[in-house]
């Protein structure tokens, strides 16, 4: 799993990162079921995951501080 550029992340809109944001953390809940029934292969992609909700999480906290 390749992870988001913050320069990417940044064309997006506040809407479009806030539902990222939620689809990865469902990602991520699922991501690690499979890793305790064993079922999953890459278990670095969970880790990919969640440094992609903080770098977009850190985006919208810098909007709502900025006011964009």
């Amino acid at each position: 799993m390749k992870s988001r550029k913050a320069e990417d992340l940044r064309g997006l809109t506040t809407q479009e990162l806030e539902s990222f944001v939620k689809e990865s953390e469902e990602n991520i809940v699922r991501l690690r079921f499979q890793a305790a029934l064993g079922q999953l292969d890459d278990t670095s992609s969970i880790r990919t995951l969640r440094k992609d909700v903080a770098r977009m999480r850190t985006l919208l906290t810098e909007r709502a501080t900025n006011g964009n």
